[in-house]
């Protein structure tokens, strides 16, 4: 084998490692930032001051019009636009009712990346709040349909 060929076949190996190893530091982050309906429901009752959000967008608040006592609703795309509608140096946790938490993980990822260090994500959204017997409120707020991309 050639000098060349053992050299970037370790360019390759080195580079598929580098990615293995951030992806996994990733998921963990991820990991360690996720909380259950149990978790969140004695956070809220421990410390009335903590921040909760409800990240859904509007076609799903549509579908289930309730929202968690306490909780503020964000569409995503504000959030995106202005990271700084959730307060840096206070706890937050935020929420939404997508299958697998998509909206949640993007804005986690977003706010890990800014140095955020005080958030967190309810795994299970809605549902799984919902489904443990949790008090839901019905959402009574105006809100519109944004069909812009």
């Amino acid at each position: 084998m050639s000098p060349v060929v053992i050299a970037l076949a370790a360019l390759v190996l080195g580079l598929l490692l580098g990615f293995w190893i951030k992806r996994t530091r990733a998921r963990y982050e991820l990991a360690r930032r996720t909380i259950t309906p149990e978790v969140l429901h004695g956070l809220l009752s421990e410390d009335p001051d903590l921040l909760l959000y409800d990240l859904r967008q509007p076609l799903d608040l549509l579908a289930d019009s309730e929202i968690i006592p306490g909780a503020k609703r964000i569409p995503p795309k504000e959030l995106l636009e202005n990271p700084t509608l959730i307060p840096r140096e206070k706890e937050a946790v935020v929420y939404c009712t997508c299958p697998t938490d998509e909206t949640s993980r993007r804005i986690m990822k977003l706010a890990l990346d800014m140095k955020y260090l005080k958030i967190k994500f309810l795994e299970g959204g809605l549902a799984a709040w919902k489904a443990k017997g949790y008090s839901v409120l019905p959402y009574e707020q105006s809100f519109h349909l944004d069909t812009r991309n």
